[in-house]
């Protein structure tokens, strides 16, 4: 029996009732489209050159490349933008840049720092209704606060030592100094740290009583005797000082912040914020003047600490926490300073004392 012939299932349809259908071609002589653009672009570029120019079909980064090469001393030469004088590059700082961080470079010094003043806030105390002083953890705190301070302080330097009029902020100083000279002898340093010495610019904020002007502590015990006598016989209405004093110590005694209502609430017979970082500023510049180049330690409170703070910086960073501190850095000429609080500086313009406003002139 004789066999069928093989049949081309390309050019037949195996149906067989169907007429053969050929199946569509998919080669394409054609260059692809990128190669195509890449072709009509050489094709401009020769039709462009002048006659005889060989490298007319080169791209132009190539071929400033290999003039560059070309040239003898050209990888011996030092890059002309990173390496210049203009931009002040140290190898410190090129160092630093490797990492993700975004650093300036180090701007070139156009000052001196004259005078350093620490303002260290007292550290724990007992109570503030009494004059009992520091806990013993207080007394900790301001021990490590100097022997912290110490490790900053030059051969030969002075360091002079103030604190308010109270028995924590005297107990606060009298800690940092012999813990200034414990690290001072531990790190071999010979240095003339001065003995505490109160001072009156940096007492705490004043109260007007019937006695005269008082710590806001002592005038605590005046408003406690008064209160309980006009609360056991009811003697009428209280006067304003009490009223402003009872307002003060309820938010102490209730748990609430009361120097964040003594920086915002007018009282008359409170001494104002501005007044504190005025006195302070007048105690810095007598400091300064009497003992230059010599390094500042002030214990005092929190209430004109976080005022002058919120002076410099425009806003209130907060309460300061026991024995943290507020450094101000005067520049040469005592023209400006830098104020430092909470890894925040500030520049700020040291205010001239006589050109202020006394607001209380001529005021009855």
């Amino acid at each position: 029996m004789a066999e069928d012939p093989p049949r081309d299932d390309r050019s037949s349809d195996p149906s067989p009732a169907g007429p053969a259908v050929p199946l569509p071609r998919t080669e394409r002589p054609d260059a692809p489209l990128y190669l195509a653009s890449y072709l009509r672009r050489q094709a401009s570029r020769s039709a462009l050159a002048p006659p005889g120019d060989a490298d007319a079909t080169t791209p132009l980064y190539l071929r400033r490349f290999r003039e560059r090469r070309a040239e003898p001393d050209a990888f011996d030469a030092p890059p002309p933008l990173w390496n210049g004088e203009a931009l002040d590059v140290t190898p410190a700082w090129a160092d630093v840049t490797r990492t993700k961080e975004i650093v300036p470079p180090t701007p070139a010094a156009t000052h001196r720092i004259t005078a350093q003043i620490h303002l260290v806030r007292h550290g724990e105390t007992q109570g503030y209704s009494t004059e009992s002083g520091l806990t013993p953890l207080g007394g900790w705190q301001a021990h490590r606060r100097g022997f912290d301070l110490s490790k900053g302080v030059r051969d030969g330097e002075q360091v002079r030592i103030v604190c308010a009029d109270t028995n924590r902020a005297r107990q606060t100083a009298a800690h940092i100094h012999r813990g200034l000279l414990d690290g001072l002898e531990l790190w071999r340093r010979d240095a003339k740290i001065e003995e505490p010495r109160p001072t009156e610019e940096f007492r705490n904020f004043q109260v007007a009583t019937p006695d005269g002007l008082r710590d806001v502590t002592s005038a605590f015990r005046i408003y406690h005797a008064v209160m309980e006598r006009y609360e056991r016989v009811a003697l009428g209405d209280r006067p304003m000082w009490l009223v402003e004093l009872d307002r003060f110590w309820n938010i102490q005694q209730g748990g609430a912040d009361p120097i964040h209502h003594w920086m915002t609430i007018p009282m008359l017979h409170f001494e104002p914020p501005a007044s504190c970082v005025r006195r302070f500023w007048a105690g810095f510049q007598r400091l300064v003047g009497e003992a230059p180049g010599a390094r500042i330690v002030c214990a005092t409170h929190s209430g004109p600490i976080r005022a002058f703070a919120a002076w410099a910086v425009g806003y209130d960073p907060g309460e300061p926490y026991n024995t943290e501190e507020v450094l101000v850095k005067l520049k040469e000429g005592g023209q400006e300073a830098l104020v430092a609080y909470r890894n925040r500086v500030q520049e700020v313009q040291v205010p001239p004392l006589a050109d202020l406003p006394d607001w209380w002139e001529g005021i009855a």
